[in-house]
């Protein structure tokens, strides 16, 4: 006879280990008990929508490896679906565990159903871009009911977690009026849900009805990941009063997902001075009872367009460092334009990084395997296996063989007087020559 449960969230407690929670203890080198008992706190989200069919589960939170994210989707000024995929293809190439849809423009069930269909990474979306054209309603017409809607749509198609920006209620809007910012509200759904608060005089619709909310969630164990509407949009607004207020609210929506077992991620500061993010990564683990932190960036200045992916990684390795677990690629094209399929892989490699550096400082159960494996390539003057080891193999070799050393056992930088071949030599008791 088989056990039923709804979500991740209720077999855990009930001490079930699903076919989901013996993957990802595989994927992660862990004895899947322990991985259990996280799930059970939830401390650990496994998404994965009982209708994504294609997916691989992976898991997001405590101890487990840093995992990436990749924004891509249809807008009304590039509407190229082919192309789209094509950053699909590209996110899935360089192992993104996470691809959000943020299209805004017509229809976008097409896309999503394809999507969905296709990858084997976690889908992610932000039901309140899609209301609008879903609906085919202006926002001041668009009602309560038309929101959970469209929350509904995205679970019957099979979306694995959903950013619900259900901490902006009346309480954070009045922290945020109060302690005026240099950028305002620069979360996407966060600014038009504000406006529709404003207009109705109404509270938020996902605050208000939240409990509806994870009905929903529940019944096809969708993932909610808690939007921070309020996030700064530059380092002058970091940890306002705005922020924390937001995050205590996420704190309490926390509770009150997991006593209907329904999995938690909480999303974090998106621009933020070096200085004040390990201090931001501990107060949400405290305040938010350590469920798992998605944190878009933080960019860590506000001067670098066209050099985002750059700042975010730099915010994206001390935050992941200091307790971030999932962390939003931020492109080259940030705050510019719509990425292209370059700026896309230039922001997967980049996070990627991040992602792995911090698995380092974190004690990650294997994490430096490759990095040994690539010292040993090095030492060996192996460039095939040092190739193999890069995060980017392709480029690493494009950029080996545009200019060729004479001598393969050097790379054209230092040609003979590389460090390595002369301490190999002497090591090996044979004569450094130079001129012959």
């Amino acid at each position: 006879m088989s056990v039923v449960y709804k979500t991740q969230m209720e077999a855990a407690k009930r001490g079930i280990i699903t076919p989901e929670m013996k993957l990802v203890a595989e994927k992660e080198y862990l004895d899947p008990e322990i991985l259990r008992e996280r799930v059970a706190r939830g401390t650990v989200a496994i998404p994965c929508n009982v209708r994504h069919k294609s997916i691989s589960a992976e898991g997001i939170g405590e101890g487990l490896r840093t995992k990436i994210n990749v924004n891509l989707g249809i807008s009304g000024d590039c509407k190229d679906y082919d192309l789209e995929m094509k950053k699909v293809d590209c996110a899935l190439l360089f192992g993104a565990e996470a691809i959000m849809d943020l299209s805004n423009y017509g229809k976008t069930n097409t896309f999503r159903r394809a999507l969905i269909e296709k990858s084997p990474a976690m889908i992610g979306t932000v039901p309140m871009y899609d209301a609008i054209g879903y609906l085919e309603k202006d926002l001041l017409d668009i009602t309560a009911e038309d929101f959970l809607r469209v929350v509904r749509a995205h679970a019957e198609e099979g979306v694995d977690f959903m950013t619900i920006h259900a901490g902006i209620n009346r309480r954070a809007v009045e922290a945020f009026m109060r302690d005026k910012r240099e950028m305002n509200i620069v979360s996407r759904g966060g600014s038009l849900l504000f406006a529709w608060m404003m207009m109705t005089g109404r509270e938020n619709p996902f605050y208000e009805h939240y409990d509806e909310v994870l009905d929903i969630l529940r019944e096809y164990d969708v993932t909610i990941s808690l939007g921070d509407a309020l996030r700064p949009g530059c380092i002058e607004d970091s940890t306002d009063a705005g922020q924390i207020a937001e995050l205590i609210e996420l704190g309490a929506l926390t509770e009150r997902a997991w006593a209907k077992d329904v999995q938690v991620m909480v999303e974090g500061p998106g621009h933020m001075a070096m200085n004040e993010i390990e201090a931001n990564m501990k107060l949400q683990k405290r305040l938010c009872h350590n469920a798992p932190f998605y944190v878009l960036g933080p960019l860590v200045t506000d001067i670098a367009p066209g050099y985002d992916h750059i700042t975010s990684a730099i915010g994206g390795a001390i935050a992941a460092a200091a307790g971030a677990d999932f962390l939003c690629y931020v492109t080259p094209a940030e705050h510019l334009r719509l990425p292209d399929l370059e700026d896309v892989k230039e922001g997967i490699v980049a996070s990627r990084i991040a992602a792995h550096a911090a698995d380092i400082a974190k004690g990650v159960p294997h994490a430096r395997e490759r990095d040994y494996a690539m010292a040993k390539a090095r030492h060996a003057m192996d460039w095939d296996g040092m190739f193999a080891q890069a995060i980017n193999p392709e480029k690493a070799k494009r950029y080996f063989d545009s200019t060729p050393p004479a001598d393969r056992h050097t790379c054209s930088m230092c040609g003979k007087m590389c460090a390595v071949r002369t301490t190999n030599l002497i090591l090996e008791g044979k004569t450094v020559e130079f001129c012959s």
